[in-house]
């Protein structure tokens, strides 16, 4: 019995240490546009070539945050091997979770940004449509990512190749069912983390805000 426990126990952290490289990889890229967030909308940066340069890196990366959510594949495969109901329990769900949330909150966080920003420069009504345009493009961003292994720095080493595959696949009946669905996936999962995270931010700022009439809450929308 005790053997076969070490042996167990064995197996999880050489499952945990294979999955800890790409883990770290992907939150890595996933928490890229989340800091090109903040010095793009949260502040006062001039709108240079530069700031939109910003901008178009932000848009290259930001899929790579709620593009974790596929990674729950990779959990399949670890139950197959560990077999194990309490080692999954406690160990597998609870790694994955907290990897995979951590990289859809960065998701959260950055468009949160972007919306501050608007409502800064009073284009808030522009706020849902620029929300649900992001979703639509970070579907797609996760089929290239998935399903045609593009990566984010693709843009620049090979965009013609990108650009003819990725928009020739896409148009297949198959590529948009999968990308429609992703999209509400997206849009539902970001409407009850936007509204979680907002009752955690606001608080913070809300007694500072409301000092003066004028100023409105950082991460709230009006």
């Amino acid at each position: 019995m005790k053997a076969e426990l070490i042996e167990l126990i064995t197996r999880v952290f050489q499952v945990l240490r294979i999955n800890l490289h790409w883990m770290t990889w992907n939150l890595f890229l996933a928490f890229i546009p989340l800091v090109l967030s903040v010095w793009l909308f949260r502040t006062q940066a001039r709108r240079s070539w530069f700031w939109w340069l910003g901008c178009l890196s932000f848009y290259a990366f930001l899929p790579n945050a709620p593009y974790m959510l596929t990674d729950v594949i990779h959990l399949i495969d670890d139950i197959r091997q560990i077999q194990s109901i309490w080692i999954i329990t406690l160990v597998l769900i609870p790694t994955y979770f907290l990897v995979i949330t951590a990289a859809f909150e960065a998701y959260v966080i950055a468009l949160i940004n972007l919306g501050y920003y608007l409502h800064r420069i009073s284009k808030t009504q522009w706020i849902m449509r620029i929300e649900l345009i992001t979703h639509v493009t970070c579907a797609v961003g996760i089929y290239w990512g998935r399903f045609l292994r593009f990566n984010s720095w693709d843009f620049i080493t090979q965009p013609d190749g990108l650009l003819a595959r990725g928009v020739e696949e896409i148009l297949g009946k198959q590529p948009l069912i999968i990308i429609t669905i992703t999209f509400v996936i997206l849009s539902g999962l970001y409407w009850v983390m936007k509204r979680v995270s907002l009752g955690f931010i606001h608080p913070l700022y809300h007694g500072k805000s409301m000092k003066s009439p004028s100023v409105h809450p950082p991460f709230s929308n009006p």
